[in-house]
C-alpha cells in the first residue's frame, strides 16, 4: 500500500470501530482511535504476515500490551482476512470470540493481553527465542503511556537491551491521557524518551498519527545493530473525531446515536478529501 492508501484505510478502520462500539454499547473508544494509524501502518505495510497462515513459523509477531484498546485491532484483523468481517457484529456479545481484550482463540492473536505491564515481557521472550533459533522474524509490541507506570515494563526494557534484541520494536501510544486523567497528573513520565534511552534502547520520537512518519521510522529499524527500538508515538486520544480528541471522558465512552452520526460525517468528509487528491486503491 502507498502512504495515501494507508491514510484512507485508517479512516475506514476508525469508522468501522466506532460502529462496532456503538452496536455493542461498550468499548475503549479514545485509545482505539489514537492507535489506529500505528496499527494500520504495521498491518498493511510493515509486518511480514499471511492471514491464510496465521501460525506461519516465520511470521512477524505483534503483541497488543494495551489490550483494552482492542477495537481497532479487531477491525484490522477482520479487514486483512484473519476472520470474516461479519464476526465484528458479535463484538462483546455473549459467547463471542471477540471480547474486550485480545483473545488467542482468534487467528492473528499471539497472546491474551490486557493486564497492563505484561506485553513487553512476552515480546522480549519471543524476540530472544527468534535470536536463539536463528529466525528472522521480528516482534512488535504496542504499549500505552499509562502502562509505563508498571514496574514490569522496565524489567523487560532492561532485558531487551541486555540481550541486544534488535529484532524487537516497542511502540508507546503517547496520547497523555488515561482513565483517571492525564498521565503526568497520575504518574509523571517525562522525560520518557530519555528514560528509554538510559535503558539502552534506540528511541525514535515522532507524530504517531502521521502515516508518513510512522512508515519512515518503521521501515528504517533496526537503525542500531544490537539495540531494540522504542517508537515514542505522540498521538491524540480520540483522533479523527473532533469532539472526542483530548477528552478524558472518551477513554471508555460509547457514542450515542447522534454522536455516532456526527463522527461518521466527520470521517466521511476526511475520506472524501483524501480521495479528491487522486485516484487511490481502497
Amino acid at each position: 500500500m502507498t502512504n495515501k492508501d494507508l491514510k484512507l484505510k485508517a479512516i475506514q478502520i476508525r469508522m468501522d470501530l466506532l460502529k462496532m462500539i456503538h452496536r455493542a454499547k461498550t468499548g475503549h473508544t479514545g485509545g482505539s482511535l489514537s492507535n489506529t494509524d500505528i496499527l494500520t501502518v504495521l498491518y498493511y505495510k510493515i509486518m511480514n504476515i499471511d492471514p491464510s497462515r496465521p501460525k506461519w513459523e516465520d511470521r512477524d509477531r505483534f503483541i497488543a500490551s494495551k489490550g483494552h484498546s482492542v477495537e481497532s485491532l479487531w477491525c484490522i484483523l477482520a479487514d486483512r482476512g484473519f476472520f470474516p468481517k461479519e464476526e465484528l457484529e458479535t463484538f462483546s456479545q455473549f459467547g463471542t470470540r471477540l471480547i474486550g481484550h485480545p483473545n488467542n482463540k482468534v487467528p492473528g492473536i499471539e497472546m491474551n493481553t490486557g493486564a497492563l505491564g505484561h506485553g513487553l515481557s512476552i515480546s522480549v521472550g519471543m524476540a530472544l527465542a527468534a535470536k536463539r533459533d536463528g529466525k528472522g522474524y521480528r516482534v512488535f509490541c504496542l504499549m500505552g503511556d499509562g502502562e509505563q507506570a508498571e514496574g514490569s515494563v522496565w524489567e523487560a526494557a532492561m532485558a531487551g537491551a541486555h540481550y541486544k534484541l534488535d529484532n524487537l520494536v516497542a511502540l508507546i501510544d503517547r496520547n497523555r491521557l488515561q482513565i483517571s486523567g492525564t498521565t503526568e497528573e497520575v504518574m509523571g513520565l517525562d522525560p520518557l524518551d530519555e528514560k528509554w534511552s538510559a535503558f539502552g534502547w534506540n528511541v525514535v520520537s515522532l507524530d504517531g498519527n502521521s502515516v508518513d512518519s510512522l512508515v519512515e521510522a518503521l521501515e528504517a529499524v533496526p537503525t542500531h545493530a544490537g539495540k531494540p527500538t522504542l517508537i515514542l508515538a505522540n498521538t491524540v486520544k480520540g483522533k479523527g473525531v473532533s469532539f472526542a480528541e483530548n477528552v478524558p471522558h472518551w477513554h471508555h465512552h460509547v457514542p450515542n446515536d447522534a454522536e455516532l452520526e456526527r463522527a461518521l460525517d466527520e470521517l466521511s468528509a476526511q475520506l472524501e478529501a483524501y480521495q479528491q487528491e487522486g485516484q487511490v486503491r481502497l
